[in-house]
Formats: C-alpha cells, structure tokens, sequence
C-alpha cells in the first residue's frame, strides 16, 4: 500500500495556513498577477517558503479559488429559488457581478484564461451548467428574449469584468447601472431582431 502524504511539520503548516490567508487577500484586491512576492511579504515568510509550498502561481491559485467559486452554487440555488423566473435569472446575474465586483481574482478567473486546476475548471463547468438552467427557464417562461445563448452570456460576463475593473477604485458602483442597460434589452418583451450581419448563435467558449 502506497504511503500517503508526509504530514507537515506544525511550523510548515502554520506558515502554509498564513500564506493561503495572505493569498486570498492580495488576490482579491489586486488580481490573479498580483507579486507572489507581496503574497510572502503578507504572510510574513521569505518567497522561498512560499515556492516550496506553492511552487507555481496556479499551484496556489488552485488552493484558494475554489472557496470563492463556492458562492456561485449559492448564487444559482437562490436564482432558482426565485419564483419568477426573470427573476431569478437577474438574482443570478445580480449575484455573480457583486462577486466580481468584491473579488479582483474571481473577476480575473472567469474571463482570463489561463491554466485552471481540475476542480477550479469542475467547479467553473457546473456554474455554467446552472446557468444554462436558469436561462431555459427564464425562456420557457417568455421573459427572457429566445436568442440569448450561453455564448452571450459569456460575452456579457467579459463586458462587464472590464467595467468592474476600470470603474472598481473610482465609481465601484456603476456596473449596477451598466447592467440595468443591458437587462432591459434581453426582456423578450422588449427584444428587436438582431442587427444584420449578427451570428445566430454564436461559438460556446465556457471553460
């Protein structure tokens, strides 16, 4: 039988428990290319403590993104809760933009691409599939407008990561307004045939 891991040393794991500390903090104010350098001063170890726990960026990024991913379930329990389902899907879309807005590194994880972990990429893969149910609700019901896709809705998370990043340190507030603009044109009330020239369906590029 194959031994598992060597536990670490109580000193080695108090200094990982501080980095990983350190880590969600810098990333989620300056982003996912934050100095791994300022992560070690933060934690208050040398940068060679940090490369031999973590020996790369996605190593780490890996260790603390999925608890923020985490609140994407809540997000979508609560938009399907909802029971309108126009409703729920603005819940929806209300609730991942204030994460976003809150998290420089999970506004950076959903719309840069870079190496993901397995289970960051798994938990990116079920958001999208609750997302899709909340669309094909909101559609069935004849609220939201029959030609949004997925692929739109990833166009609409890029778009709005940029206001949230340009706008973050001097109006943190306007994505809300940004987003107020975009809703009214996906009511299926209010919808107009695409402009010409439009793809139908655009490609799928979830994670």
């Amino acid at each position: 039988m194959a031994a598992g891991p060597k536990p670490l040393r109580s000193d080695a794991a108090r200094n990982r428990d501080k980095l990983l500390v350190a880590a969600t903090e810098i990333f989620a104010d300056r982003g996912i290319d934050a100095p791994l350098e300022h992560i070690a001063r933060r934690a208050g170890v040398s940068i060679g403590t940090l490369y031999n726990h973590f020996p790369t960026r996605e190593a780490l990024l890996a260790e603390v993104l999925p608890q923020q991913l985490a609140a994407l379930e809540r997000i979508s329990a609560d938009a399907m809760a909802e029971p309108d389902p126009w409703d729920g899907f603005v819940v929806f879309l209300e609730g991942l933009f204030t994460l976003q807005s809150q998290d420089q590194m999970l506004n950076d994880a959903l719309t840069q691409g870079f190496t993901l972990a397995t289970d960051v990429s798994q938990a990116c893969h079920q958001g999208f599939i609750d997302a899709e149910r909340i669309i094909a609700r909101a559609q069935e019901a004849g609220r939201l407008r029959a030609d949004f896709t997925m692929s739109d809705l990833v166009t609409l998370i890029w778009a709005m990561s940029q206001v949230i990043r340009e706008s973050m340190d001097s109006a943190p507030g306007t994505w809300r307004r940004v987003l107020s603009f975009f809703l009214d044109g996906l009511r299926a009330e209010a919808a107009h045939p695409l402009l010409p020239g439009a793809p139908s369906v655009a490609t799928d590029n979830r994670p």
